[in-house]
């Protein structure tokens, strides 16, 4: 007799349909686990004699074989212990099989039989409910799992209880969603900043569009501070938005208690971090910080530290919004469409425009700094801005400028209008998607403004990247207007936003 079961296989977000055979036979004592199992799978026949035998069910001098199907896919992780025990459970006729079969369950086994909450729980349940299955997973697990609309979902805090659950001796409980997390911004209020007022500009256009912001200051300017507010002013996801992040989180086993969150992820990686740790990789090609970033913030602090290989493998996520990490024997994809924020000293030192505080290279050493970052990621920056230091006398100052609540609530009108716009276009959401024709629709500027674009062109010598990034950052400044035109002023204050510590758009403004 083969008893069947079923449990998923992770490649990237996508949880692949396993089936755990288990066939009891004539021959040898034995417990083989084949299937292309990792070293944790194949670790598993301990785990799973270890929770019987605390059962007080013994097994039987036979050759045990256990296969999991389809045997070319690699299989990875603990929680196959729980699939594997139900399987050799149902083939030793200590449960029905037909109960078996008819569930997808996961769940790590310890020695005494607890079962152990695991990654990956909540693209589990979107497998379990696409096969119109019940998932049993361990009692941890239910509350993420049970997040999945149309899934049966049983949390159970140990084999016994799921035997005696197959055996009717007691029925496990329908596991219950977690909590909703809506928290705001707390006491990081964009208005306890100190002045700044254009780098407050910058982040409420950034957070409009989702176009990606440079700031360069020299310490103390407050950088940190303005990028530790974006969530607070961006408006909550939407619920396609929450389950694809969580279930990005939950294969990283970040949700805590089951429980989501409607505000968006903020990730801030420092710079020391590896390729891996940024973009997404190691043995198991577990998602990056760009990934766990994904519909959210991703805040890389002194930006020119950071490894060249490291800052180099970002421009294509940038572009694409999804990385693939290529493995041998497979390619694994994720999305990660972030907001990314970056912030850098103007020099090593920090102070190449302090006169007493530079150091005896200045202002040569500014080039050579911010030379590490190279042309084509800085071009993929649409907001770049100075952010000068804050006077004494300013810190002494009340409070000023709108509050994080009243930026929120602009941002998320203009949001709203991008939505309306792009009903009819599937994959593009905010201005910073729009792409080709679509954008010469949504933005077609004035004949002012188009006159004022095509001379900062030339003179600036802007890319084609550049000139169509300056185009979306002028659609979203015209959204936060009204929704209207794209006028001429849209674009002048765009074209500010591109060239950092100097007046020329201003120049070709007055030169109109």
């Amino acid at each position: 007799m083969v008893a069947r079961t079923h449990t998923v296989a992770f490649e990237g977000l996508e949880a692949r349909p396993v089936e755990v055979q288990c066939a009891v036979t004539a021959g040898m004592p034995a417990f083989a686990v084949v299937g292309r199992p990792d070293k944790a799978v194949s670790e598993a026949r301990e785990r799973v004699r270890a929770a019987l035998g605390a059962m007080a069910i013994a097994l039987p001098s036979r050759r045990i074989s256990v296969n999991l199907s389809p045997a070319d896919l690699p299989k990875e992780g603990s929680h196959f212990d729980l699939p594997i025990a139900l399987a050799v459970l149902a083939a030793l006729e200590v449960i029905p099989a037909e109960l078996v079969e008819n569930t997808v369950s996961l769940g790590e086994l310890s020695l005494d039989g607890t079962l152990v909450a695991v990654a990956g729980a909540l693209p589990a349940a979107v497998t379990a409910a696409a096969r119109d299955a019940t998932l049993i997973c361990p009692e941890a697990c239910g509350p993420e799992a049970a997040w999945v609309r149309d899934a049966a979902v049983l949390g159970a805090p140990s084999l016994a209880a799921v035997l005696r659950h197959f055996t009717g001796q007691s029925v496990l409980a329908a596991a219950s969603p977690g909590e909703v997390t809506t928290e705001e911004a707390g006491s990081r209020d964009l208005r306890d900043i100190k002045g700044q007022e254009r780098a407050k500009r910058a982040l409420e256009v950034a957070a409009a569009g989702r176009h990606h912001l440079l700031m360069i200051g020299s310490p103390g300017s407050g950088k940190s501070m303005l990028a530790a507010r974006m969530p607070g002013i961006m408006p909550p996801m939407s619920p396609h938005e929450i389950l694809e992040t969580s279930m990005i989180h939950s294969l990283s086993g970040l949700l805590g208690a089951g429980g989501i969150s409607r505000r968006r992820p903020f990730r801030e990686p420092h710079h020391t971090a590896s390729v891996a740790a940024i973009v997404g990789g190691g043995r198991s090609a577990r998602p990056g910080e760009i990934s766990l970033a994904h519909n959210g913030v991703l805040f890389m602090d002194e930006l020119p530290e950071f490894p060249r290989t490291v800052l180099e493998t970002l421009r294509q996520p940038i572009e694409c919004g999804e990385v693939v990490i290529a493995r041998a024997n497979a390619h694994v994809r994720y999305p990660c469409r972030f907001l990314l924020i970056a912030a850098a000293n103007p020099c090593r030192c920090g102070h190449m425009h302090d006169a007493a505080r530079a150091c005896p290279r200045a202002p040569g050493c500014g080039d050579d700094y911010m030379g590490r970052i190279s042309g084509p990621l800085l071009d993929r920056f649409d907001l770049r801005l100075e952010v000068p230091p804050v006077g004494l006398s300013d810190l002494s100052l009340p409070d000023s400028g709108d509050t994080t609540a009243q930026v929120r609530a602009r941002v998320a009108r203009a949001r709203e209008i991008q939505e309306q716009r792009y009903a009819d276009h599937p994959g593009v959401r905010v201005n910073a998607e729009a792409e080709g024709r679509l954008l010469e629709e949504v933005a077609n500027p004035d004949a002012e403004g188009r006159a004022l674009l095509m001379r900062a062109a030339e003179r600036f010598g802007l890319t084609a990247r550049g000139y169509h990034r300056v185009l979306k950052v002028a659609r979203t400044i015209a959204d936060l207007d009204g929704g209207g035109p794209v006028h001429r002023a849209h674009l002048a204050e765009a074209l500010a936003f591109r060239q950092p510590g100097n007046d020329r758009e201003g120049a070709l403004v007055g030169n109109g």
